[in-house]
């Protein structure tokens, strides 16, 4: 097995590993977004409640409570943010897997001696590449999206 190959294979499950623990860290992340967001709505119906039942309550008091709520409002707004950021960060991994494996399947069809290759293959060949640039016109979707984001943010 040739020195290239190996090296080849190796980076390969590297990458994979990396995508995957990636992966595993937006799902960890995505699921504490999810627990937040349950606490910040029980904290702002026990706000609501407050300010709709006590009238006698002093004005400073309706006050504070009044920007606890809009502070609870602000900070969900901002995990909405980044669970959006997330979501769009499982796109991009799925589309780096489906990319990789495409890849894969190219390269095998090109390095195949040419006069080897049947008309399937070369038609097998021909149906990855135009799927591979699919998926790398996706991906190019995607990164057009987070750098609208990006900017509308700022």
């Amino acid at each position: 097995y040739p020195t290239w190959k190996r090296t080849l294979t190796r980076r390969a499950r590297e990458a994979q590993m990396n995508r995957f623990c990636k992966a595993q860290t937006i799902q960890r992340r995505l699921e504490e977004i999810e627990v937040t967001f349950r606490e910040l709505e029980q904290q702002g119906i026990k706000l609501e409640k407050l300010l709709r039942d006590e009238d006698g309550t002093p004005a400073d008091q309706k006050t504070q409570w009044m920007n606890q709520l809009l502070y609870l409002v602000q900070k969900k707004n901002s995990l909405m943010s980044e669970e959006s950021d997330l979501m769009i960060a499982v796109q991009e991994l799925k589309l780096e897997e489906q990319q990789w494996q495409l890849d894969h399947k190219l390269r095998y069809y090109m390095n195949m001696e040419e006069s080897l290759k049947t008309p399937e293959d070369r038609v097998a060949e021909q149906e990855i590449l135009v799927q591979l640039v699919e998926v790398v016109n996706k991906r190019n979707v995607l990164i057009h999206i987070q750098e609208e984001k990006r900017l509308s943010e700022l």
